[in-house]
């Protein structure tokens, strides 16, 4: 979490991205939605165990990876020893010293589902900007819908879920707006289910298996709808 009481160990979200990280088609899906305005140098906020990570080293992207907890980057140096690999707090009370080496580095920073971890999640923008060159691209996805915030959400330490409105108006007190969207639409009725339902504490792994076999059916949902709503929303700004 991105706090000043975070607790390295994170057992209910380590959880969760193991769930996450079999689901192979699922994080394509994701990944295949960010990369478009993805280009040049590009820098990770929040890896975590790397489940998108990869496909950017597949597709040979110039990546730094990035994590605050050092058990995730011990995770990614194993899986991805030839890489770049930092620990990065978005709301250092040093941030401007600790990281002045990668001022202004970047030609992408992206960071998904992040900021909702973040209680000042306006600082955490401001300081993302400073990590890109001008011209540079920022890419956010979070969590949508208040409404659905749920004991997933508590366990995971979210401090809040965003809308289209919402986000776009975090980024654009920073950046200028080229791109916003909703991300799966099907998902909020899995979320909804085992979260506010169930009362799940983590993504059950079972339901994940089947979602990830079913993404071509989610897709053609999004389409259907235009990515007019979605259990994410994504926003990108332009330095």
């Amino acid at each position: 979490m991105y706090d000043f009481h975070f607790k390295d160990i994170d057992v209910e979200g380590q959880t969760t991205l193991e769930a996450i990280d079999k689901a192979d088609n699922f994080n394509e899906w994701m990944y295949q939605t960010i990369k478009p305005y993805c280009k040049g140098k590009v820098l990770e906020i929040g890896s975590g165990i790397g489940n998108i990570s990869r496909y950017f080293l597949r597709d040979n992207f110039d990546i730094t990876f990035s994590d605050i907890r050092t058990s995730y980057c011990d995770v990614l140096l194993q899986k991805f020893p030839a890489s770049k690999i930092v620990e990065i707090d978005l709301v250092d009370k040093d941030f401007d010293n600790k990281f002045a080496s990668l001022a202004g580095t970047f030609d992408t920073v992206y960071a998904l589902n992040v900021v909702e971890h973040i209680k000042d999640d306006n600082l955490a923008i401001q300081n993302a900007k400073k990590l890109l060159k001008d011209g540079g691209n920022i890419i956010i996805l979070v969590p949508a819908y208040q409404a659905l915030y749920n004991r997933f959400d508590i366990v995971l330490e979210h401090y809040r879920r965003y809308n289209e409105q919402s986000l776009n108006s975090l980024l654009s007190k920073h950046f200028t707006l080229i791109h916003s969207q909703y991300f799966n639409f099907i998902g909020i009725f899995g979320w909804f289910f085992s979260g506010s339902i169930l009362k799940k504490k983590t993504v059950p792994a079972g339901q994940m298996t089947l979602f990830n076999k079913l993404v071509a059916l989610f897709k053609l949902a999004d389409n259907i709808l235009f990515n007019k709503a979605g259990l994410s929303v994504i926003s990108v700004g332009k330095k």
